[in-house]
């Protein structure tokens, strides 16, 4: 197995551990790889992987980047409502996992 395999297993089990802490019983895989796999350019920089739930800077740019541009949301209320919510479930995860707060937001947003 490869560094970069590795590395992305292991973003993989964090995100799994910690969307079962939020209490996601079945996880798509399909959808939570994607989430992982977009990271792979990033995958050595810890602060690109994690989600900071109380940094405003940081939670604009997962509604830009992620909410608007993957989701295709572009109600900005709408969209930072579900981020913050999303932010509240994980406020218990002092490192958010971003594969595993994307897969939440898409599951608050529908």
């Amino acid at each position: 197995m490869s560094d970069l395999s590795e590395k992305l297993a292991k973003l993989k089990a964090t995100a799994v551990s910690q969307l079962s802490e939020c209490g996601v019983s079945s996880i798509d895989n399909d959808t939570l790889d994607g989430y992982v796999n977009s990271l792979k350019s990033m995958v050595n920089n810890k602060d690109a992987t994690l989600v900071s739930g109380s940094d405003e800077s940081e939670l604009e740019t997962v509604r830009r980047n992620f909410v608007e541009k993957k989701l295709g949301v572009t109600d900005k209320d709408k969209a930072m409502n579900a981020i913050k919510n999303v932010a509240d479930k994980m406020s218990g995860i002092r490192m958010k996992s971003r594969p595993a707060f994307y897969y939440l937001l898409k599951e608050e947003l529908g």
